[in-house]
């Protein structure tokens, strides 16, 4: 009846979130939400096909959302633009910009396109890789070096373990793939201990926000074991991009505008990456 990549909402949950399922055997299915960077299972008894994923409601709910936040980036760019125009004009000869530069790390393919894409629009120099959770640790070691970024992304799909017999949430090992998360921070840490010289956004649905903190992340998630929504790290990093060495990013305002808010994204206080040159050239 089922099979990998089909589309399926839970009825238990009332078919809240839509799903492409990952991994079968007998009785279980692994599910990756679509719209939401959570893992899950379930039953296959508990399953209900979604025929059009464009059309349900938590997929237009969550898509509105994007649409929002990509606006608030750009309202945000732009007001940004304006002010260092202004400042402009009291200095010459006029400037170049360098926005902090992003590595990617996503568990997800459609999630990192769907985040590439965002980082050109917005023209933030940016490189992605997709790589299995458990790989994270390996390809930040790897990437790091040579790609020497501002900004590190480690990001992918998370959740709390159903039904673990270790009922405590701050035990790293009811969640799915916070353990990974945290030996990629750690391995970013070992490359860079500053904050200042590389932020770290880390997480995805319910991971474990102290650990990833506690590992090195600026920003992670999520300190209410809440669901966060797949650009929600996009967002922050952009933020961070588009900060000047010359401030911290604004915690609240940056958290605040995510998608999740404060109880899907936490953090610390961080320094920005964006950097102004001269001359500016003639391309």
């Amino acid at each position: 009846m089922w099979k990998i990549g089909d589309i399926v909402a839970r009825k238990s949950y009332g078919g809240d979130i839509v799903f492409r399922i990952e991994r079968l055997d007998s009785r279980l299915a692994v599910l990756r939400g679509i719209e939401y960077r959570l893992l899950a299972d379930a039953e296959l008894t508990d399953l209900v096909r979604v025929e059009q994923p464009e059309s349900h409601r938590g997929t237009a709910e969550a898509r509105d959302k994007i649409a929002e936040s990509v606006k608030k980036l750009g309202i945000y760019r732009e007001l940004q633009k304006e002010k260092e125009a202004s400042a402009a004009v009291k200095q010459a000869p006029p400037y170049f910009e360098l926005p902090g530069k992003i590595l990617h790390l996503d568990g997800d393919a459609s999630y990192l396109q769907k985040s590439m894409r965002i980082y050109r629009e917005l023209g933030i120099p940016a490189e992605g890789c997709h790589v299995h959770e458990s790989m994270m640790a390996e390809a930040a070691r790897r990437l790091l070096p040579a790609v020497r970024p501002d900004i590190l992304v480690v990001t992918g799909h998370d959740g709390l373990i159903k039904n673990s017999r270790i009922a405590d949430r701050q035990h790293i090992g009811n969640y799915k793939n916070s353990f990974h998360f945290v030996n990629a921070v750690q391995a970013a840490r070992q490359y860079e201990r500053s904050r200042d010289a590389l932020t770290i956004v880390a997480g995805a649905c319910q991971s474990h926000f102290e650990a990833l903190l506690q590992a090195g992340a600026n920003f992670a998630s999520s300190p209410g074991r809440i669901l966060i929504h797949a650009l929600d790290p996009v967002h922050i990093a952009a933020k961070a991009a588009f900060t000047s060495i010359r401030d911290t990013i604004n915690i609240y305002d940056v958290i605040r505008h995510t998608m999740s808010g404060l109880e899907g994204v936490g953090g610390i206080e961080s320094r920005g990456s964006y950097r102004k040159g001269l001359p500016k050239l003639e391309m």
